[in-house]
């Protein structure tokens, strides 16, 4: 009797523990403003660092597809650890490779070149700017930002973006467009919505 009582003690309180965990986490809506850029989409917005917590890579793979010529989408966000898998769509050959990642020539690599249904995979464990390249086709480009934290987003064509579900706490909110310098804010998280704007400048 002891026993079950101990069990059902133990999952009350577990269970108060994930409706509180749940009651202290907001989400982050913004609006990026671009300076000297020709458009506020496309820009990865991300909590910088949690104090304390790491943060198991997902199960499941991102997709980072060759379609119409061009890398799609044109900027993905991963948590560190995340696999992502190339497939290339189109009816041609397609190589895909990157110089560097955050600028580290070390960590370039070339995952060959591919025809159309082939899929390769690569487990991005550095953290950084990823920029894509082809070499079949010098027109294509497209990005990969490997963040800390689960916790990010991309900008649509007005610049807006919203980030769910961060634990309440105070953070940095970090910016990265391929034609600005990175820029870094404060943000206070509480329970419900926070509302921040975000400058980025060439």
């Amino acid at each position: 009797m002891k026993t079950k009582q101990h069990i059902a003690g133990w999952a009350i309180a577990a269970a108060a523990l994930v409706i509180s965990s749940a009651a202290h986490a907001g989400d982050i809506k913004g609006k990026v403003t671009a300076q000297g850029l020709r458009s506020p989409e496309n820009i990865a917005v991300y909590i910088d660092a949690i104090p304390g917590k790491n943060f198991a890579p997902p199960a499941q793979h991102a997709a980072m597809d060759q379609a119409h010529l061009a890398f799609a989408p044109h900027v993905l966000v991963v948590l560190k650890g995340t696999t992502v898998d190339f497939t290339n769509e189109d009816p041609v050959g397609h190589n895909v490779y990157w110089p560097a990642i955050n600028k580290n020539r070390k960590l370039a690599h070339n995952m060959g070149t591919g025809p159309q249904g082939q899929k390769k995979s690569f487990t991005f464990n550095d953290l950084g700017a990823v920029p894509l390249l082809c070499n079949v086709h010098p027109e294509m480009s497209g990005y990969i930002i490997v963040a800390p934290t689960p916790y990010f987003a991309v900008t649509d064509k007005q610049g807006n973006f919203v980030i769910k579900n961060v634990p309440a706490g105070a953070y940095t909110l970090a910016a990265w467009s391929e034609e600005a310098k990175p820029s870094s804010q404060a943000v206070k998280v509480g329970a419900g919505v926070t509302a921040v704007s975000v400058m980025v400048k060439r």
